[in-house]
């Protein structure tokens, strides 16, 4: 049936013209990151696991890959590492011993903070790129089509810790 909505040729656009583009963003994300958490000791996994483990509170590690799109295995190698620097405890529930639950330390908490004041030291290649579009009609962009794609492929469960986790981060800051 979905078929009929669209011809191979089209969908195989549309795929490529994504995979292409997502590169090329993920290609000045990821160096801006890097940039920005590089004196810290820490790789991006690691500071996406330390984020999630901040916003989600008590998160298991099982949400910690859902929410941090990768994989169990690497969701718990790199929460190891975070436990070992004395970032995230480690800890199972009473009432659910088959999960490993994580939080996030005082010095996690801390140390996110020292993140989070250092930002404007750090590269901004995206936030540039931005700009012209801010000035343009006074917001950064929203990206509502790529927003519900998104949702569309990982759920409105997904979404709402996505959500959620800006309105916290915003708190914060």
């Amino acid at each position: 049936m979905s078929e009929d909505l669209y011809s191979m040729k089209e969908a195989m656009i549309y795929s490529q013209r994504i995979a292409h583009l997502s590169k090329a963003l993920w290609k000045a994300v990821e160096k801006d990151w890097q940039a920005w958490i590089k004196p810290y000791d820490l790789n991006i996994n690691e500071h996406h696991v330390l984020s999630i483990a901040s916003n989600l509170k008590g998160a298991s590690i099982s949400d910690i890959a859902k929410f941090g799109v990768m994989h169990v295995s690497t969701a718990f190698n790199f929460s190891k590492n975070l436990e070992e620097r004395g970032l995230l405890s480690f800890s199972k529930r009473n009432d659910d011993k088959r999960n490993t639950y994580v939080e996030i330390t005082e010095k996690g908490h801390l140390l996110l903070k020292d993140l989070n004041d250092s930002y404007e030291k750090s590269n901004h290649t995206v936030v540039e790129g931005s700009l012209p579009l801010k000035e343009m009609y006074g917001k950064f962009p929203q990206f509502l089509e790529l927003l519900a794609v998104i949702r569309n492929i990982y759920g409105d469960d997904f979404m709402d810790i996505f959500e959620e986790s800006f309105r916290n981060m915003e708190k914060q800051l």
